[in-house]
């Protein structure tokens, strides 16, 4: 509900949020002022405003009045046109939507598969986007050399996703044993967000939030939690995601606790926000680990997070590219 300018400042607050907060690379899985996102990376990396270095999807590829749509505040053909650049009804609109934003530099493209739980008027066990819409994302961006990532609460659209060959799945709140097995037959990684359904539960009661994302979030939150703990057992890919926006930037870390109690090791935990995010990004020679020709990005901490893995919500110092930025 803020304006293109607006939105890129507060990314730019919450950058360096998030930077300090000892993250010093994150995958942005969208906006709904579209390409905002790519502005704040370009402006990074410029070296114009403190923040991590940010891959970026631009927007979402939706159906709609879809998962990725803005619904419940004006009729949407009337939202600017910059909230609505992914929407698509087609294989073909989904194709040339993701070669748009592609070209206006999107580093991946993020597609939404099933209703989400903070979007009005959509079920996160529906499915969206067809298998045919998301095979369409996928091959045109593979043709340019970048993948494709699938918002995808229930197990239909998590199936779909993973037929249509997408890199990884968001939530998958709602994932069955067969798409489970799916997942780690096809190596698709999963990035699970389980420590912001209890922050939402809690918030959202205080604030008033709308009883639609309440009862939403209380229908995923433990399975989701179940879910995770199947994959940790299967060897499933599991990257780091937290989903942050939903609760402040800057608490990013509050999930490693999560991980932990769900079923990883600390250093497993660990190892999916550095070296198997990284992997998950296509870019573990540059990034993930300590180590020669890689970026010099490091966190200090004052306890041991293999003996305490909240210390990791307490960061003592932030290195990126070699220098210290807090």
């Amino acid at each position: 509900k803020t304006s293109p300018a607006a939105t890129a400042l507060i990314g730019a607050h919450n950058a360096r949020l998030t930077l300090e907060a000892g993250f010093t690379t994150v995958r942005d899985v969208g906006t709904y002022r579209g390409l905002t996102d790519i502005a704040l990376r370009d402006a990074i990396n410029a070296g114009h405003v403190p923040g991590p270095r940010m891959f970026v999807a631009g927007a979402y590829i939706t159906v709609p009045k879809g998962g990725g749509e803005l619904n419940g505040v004006i009729p949407n053909d009337q939202l600017p046109s910059d909230m609505r650049l992914g929407v698509a009804s087609t294989p073909e609109e989904a194709a040339a939507k993701t070669a748009f934003l592609i070209e206006q530099g999107a580093d991946f493209i993020k597609t939404i598969a099933t209703g989400a739980v903070l979007a009005i008027g959509t079920e996160p066990g529906e499915p969206e986007m067809t298998e045919d819409q998301l095979r369409a994302a996928v091959e045109t961006a593979r043709a340019k050399g970048v993948f494709v990532t699938a918002h995808a609460h229930g197990a239909v659209g998590i199936k779909n996703a993973i037929r249509a060959g997408v890199r990884s799945i968001e939530h998958a709140s709602l994932i069955d044993d067969d798409a489970l097995a799916m997942a780690q037959a096809s190596g698709t990684w999963l990035v699970m967000d389980i420590y912001n359904g209890d922050y939402i539960d809690d918030t959202g009661t205080k604030e008033g939030w709308p009883e639609e994302y309440l009862r939403k979030n209380r229908e995923t939150t433990d399975v989701q939690r179940v879910g995770f703990m199947k994959a940790v057992k299967r060897g499933v890919k599991l990257a780091y995601g937290t989903d942050s926006g939903v609760y402040p930037h800057g608490q990013n870390a509050k999930q490693f606790a999560y991980m932990v109690r769900y079923g990883m090791t600390p250093m497993q935990a660990i190892q999916s926000a550095t070296i198997r995010a990284a992997e998950l990004l296509g870019k573990e020679k540059m990034l993930g680990a300590i180590a020669a020709g890689r970026f010099a990005d490091l966190v200090a901490v004052k306890e041991n997070p293999l003996t305490n893995i909240t210390a990791l919500e307490h960061i003592a110092l932030v290195m990126k590219d070699g220098k210290i930025v807090r």
